[in-house]
């Protein structure tokens, strides 16, 4: 049994999904990026989301956003339900699109952490060796100057959208905002942080692959490559799941958000030992979502400390 997830309202996080088996299907063309756009924009819209940063690569789609309301997993099961149908029907595919395992979501605690794991999304396809520069990555993405005042837009994919639904409108746009954990008046000092990070992960990356003798595949190449053959670089299996990211060196901040994890488990799973046990007036701690929202649990009005 996978560990309790903590969602609570206005909470700002790194998501990410992969592709199954590392296929390609989400290779860069204007059809995916139009529907990868189109199903981002009606998601957060729907559910109140705001988003801040995305980048959609081959295999997989970072996105990060701001969780207003608290209704992440809705999010993500809308969201993800979107780019999967439409793909199906984009790369003619009859199995599966996503990989088995649950969504990566990375709470972001602090606002080194949003600037580190902002610049680490841009970053990815630099990352990868698909191209130099994180602006010349073809696919859906935003930049650094586009954070806090960018829009993202797409008109309605002609798959999968029927066009009589109401739900789904001819045009549909998100507006890039700041998260919470940028102070009012700072957004360039922000821009200029997540600039100084990416720039940062670029060279790395370049160093990397000159120093394995290789050379970037390049824009072009990236998107003539099939969408049914799988990524053959090497990628070490993902023993880690980690819950929630601080920033380098904030030794306090981490500190804190442990003892307020195991806190959380540690009353979940008492709550839970009650719940089985018959005890309906078992409390679960706030930021329980499952039991509260399938099984009518209460949940404690204390505040969460992480």
């Amino acid at each position: 049994m996978s560990q309790p997830r903590i969602i609570v309202a206005g909470a700002t996080y790194l998501l990410t999904r992969r592709v199954l088996l590392r296929h390609l299907l989400l290779r860069p063309d204007a059809a995916i990026t139009q529907l990868i756009t189109y199903a981002l924009a009606v998601s957060a819209k729907r559910y109140g989301i705001h988003v801040h940063a995305l980048c959609a690569m081959s295999t997989h789609i970072h996105v990060v956003v701001t969780d207003v309301e608290g209704v992440l997993p809705r999010f993500l099961q809308f969201f993800h339900r979107l780019v999967a149908l439409g793909t199906k029907v984009l790369r003619a595919w009859e199995g599966p699109v996503w990989d088995h395992q649950t969504t990566s979501v990375v709470r972001l605690v602090t606002r080194a952490a949003v600037v580190e794991k902002i610049a680490y999304t841009l970053a990815n396809p630099v990352d990868a060796g698909l191209v130099r520069c994180a602006r010349e990555w073809p696919g859906a993405k935003v930049l650094v100057g586009e954070l806090g005042r960018g829009i993202l837009r797409a008109k309605r994919p002609e798959v999968y959208f029927d066009p009589s639904n109401p739900a789904w409108p001819d045009e549909a746009t998100v507006e890039l905002t700041l998260p919470a954990a940028v102070a009012d008046g700072s957004a360039d000092d922000f821009r200029r942080d997540v600039a100084a990070e990416l720039e940062r992960h670029e060279a790395v990356a370049r160093a990397a692959v000159c120093r394995r003798g290789f050379r970037f595949l390049g824009a072009e190449r990236a998107c003539l490559v099939s969408p049914h053959e799988r990524a053959t670089s090497f990628e070490a299996p993902r023993s880690l799941n980690p819950t929630f990211a601080v920033g380098r060196g904030h030794v306090d901040a981490s500190r804190d958000a442990v003892s307020a994890l195991r806190a959380f488990r540690a009353a979940y799973r008492d709550a839970l030992g009650r719940w089985r046990a018959g005890l309906r007036s078992a409390v679960f701690p706030v930021g329980t979502w499952w039991m509260r929202v399938f099984h009518g649990a209460a949940v404690s009005d204390a505040a969460l400390a992480l």
